[in-house]
């Protein structure tokens, strides 16, 4: 036996040892997974995860596992343990019966320390400050008359201003994301700002743009945050640096568009800026313990411009693009318009008891197409049980509120576009709570109350006025989605022809 053998043999022997003893090392000092915890689609690989499962588009995918695991699932996505809900009764149980446990954000360091205000304001927040950011913006948007006549008349002047600049397109093939996107956007920025922007206002045209780069880095970026070693790669491969630029350049808009509103405001009344500053000054002035600050006014103004205008915009490009695919829908759109309001005059908000398809349309198109399929992540709070399976405190909560509104046991027939289904035989609206695009609990979203009204003003409005046609009816444009923070449809053009 060779004594190069023996050596061979000795340092190998030692490096088992010395591995063995890692193992059962890290084996002995590891935190040890709590039993009956949902179950996984995969083998847990470790640094990575399930990452290597999960595709760029999971939207069918964890349809898919709910089929094969249930209505709850667990995936180790890089650092993070995420459980996925899914079903209308386990959103339900989590979100709503015992919301007290499920209603905080995830929150991470290198997204605060990269990010500075992504945890102010009221979307990421949780505890305390997320309670008081969220009242006092409710309180102060309603009083500026969120579901409300007051808001519905502004409304009604920007969807004729909107009207006005589809007519000009003289019925030639147009992308109208922009000058939706823009339009929309000048309802929540005159409550915020206490004005309406021009469209050629050119640091109103940079927010819109902005915020519309922001959401289609969203995917990419995830990644990043569920894998923070990633931000290290050459060449920003998932547009992580970008997106922080972003967010960056968006927040110095919001300063100086906040700079310029304490120039001129008069009173609490002008703005939500000026009624948010209010607030501040007497918490301060009483020596009340307070959250009302700078960074969380940035964050709620952030938080408003953001949910203000991407839902409802989005909202409006689904349905236009749902009505080239379905034009029997218009047609029956316009025939109810014309009957119960004609064209004479613009709709308001008092007619919307009587327009049911319309309003069943809209509906169908926010069923159908999921606009927030994900919806925002949650945090477990507290070791807790649900629906008999252990979920600890500090796991991440995806609602995929994709299962409840496309499930077959509640909508018989999901895949196909079907205002009807929202119809009873005498024509009345049929309010289904399974449909939960705004989510469901303590954390629906905001603005909800205002994007119904916006939605039923400016498409009411719209089809009155105009008959919407594809480019190429024989090419129609694709129904297949581009998923961001959104599920937002891939760019398209059609003609806006003037009903005569």
């Amino acid at each position: 036996m060779s004594i190069d053998y023996l050596t061979t043999l000795g340092t190998t022997s030692w490096l088992l040892i010395l591995t063995v003893g890692v193992a059962v090392y890290f084996w002995l000092t590891s935190e040890k997974e709590p039993q009956n915890l949902p179950p996984t689609p995969g083998i847990e690989l470790p640094f990575i995860g399930h990452l290597y499962l999960l595709k760029e588009n999971p939207r069918q995918q964890f349809l898919r596992y709910t089929q094969t695991l249930g209505p709850i699932f667990k995936l180790k996505v890089g650092t993070w343990t995420t459980v996925v809900l899914n079903s209308f009764d386990v959103i339900k149980e989590a979100m709503v019966k015992q919301g007290e446990y499920f209603s905080d954000r995830p929150r991470l360091d290198i997204v605060r320390n990269l990010f500075p205000h992504i945890y102010d304001g009221i979307i990421m927040t949780s505890g305390p400050n997320w309670k008081q950011q969220r009242t006092t913006s409710l309180g102060i948007l309603r009083n500026f008359g969120m579901g409300k006549n007051i808001m519905a008349e502004k409304i009604s002047e920007e969807a004729a201003a909107y009207v006005k600049e589809l007519a000009s397109t003289e019925g030639k093939p147009t992308n109208i994301k922009l000058l939706t996107n823009m339009s929309v956007s000048n309802v929540i920025c005159s409550v915020i700002f206490g004005q309406r922007f021009e469209i050629t206002d050119p640091l109103f045209m940079r927010m819109i743009h902005l915020y519309d780069h922001m959401l289609e880095q969203g995917s990419g970026v995830n990644i990043v945050f569920s894998l923070p070693i990633l931000r290290h790669l050459p060449f920003d491969p998932f547009g992580f640096v970008k997106y922080g630029l972003t967010v960056k350049e968006i927040n110095s808009v919001i300063k100086q568009l906040v700079q310029k509103v304490r120039e001129r405001s008069i009173s609490e009344s002008d703005s939500f800026v000026a009624a948010y500053n209010s607030e501040m000054k007497k918490a301060e002035k009483f020596g009340q313990p307070s959250y009302l600050d700078e960074q969380n006014l940035i964050g709620c103004i952030d938080n408003l411009f953001a949910a203000g205008t991407e839902t409802t915009s989005t909202t409006i490009l689904w349905s236009l693009l749902y009505v080239l695919h379905y034009p029997e829908t218009q047609d029956k759109i316009f025939r109810e318009i014309k009957e119960h309001i004609g064209t004479d005059r613009a709709p308001n908000i008092s007619d919307k008891p009587k327009l049911k398809y319309l309003n069943a349309f809209i509906m169908e198109t926010q069923r159908m197409a999921s606009l927030v399929p994900f919806s925002v992540p949650h945090m477990c709070s507290k070791d807790t049980i649900l629906m008999g399976f252990n979920i600890p405190k500090g796991t991440q909560i995806m609602v995929n509120l994709d299962s409840a509104l496309s499930d077959e046991k509640i909508w018989g027939d999901p895949e196909n576009f079907r205002p009807e289904r929202f119809l009873d035989e005498q024509g009345n609206l049929i309010k289904k709570e399974e449909l939960i695009p705004f989510s469901i609990g303590r954390r629906i979203c905001l603005g909800e109350s205002l994007a119904k009204m916006e939605l039923f003003l400016f498409l009411s409005s719209m089809f009155q006025r105009f008959e919407f046609l594809p480019v190429d009816p024989d090419h129609l444009p694709t129904l297949t989605e581009i998923l961001g923070t959104t599920a937002a449809p891939t760019p398209y053009e059609l003609r806006c022809v003037l009903r005569s």
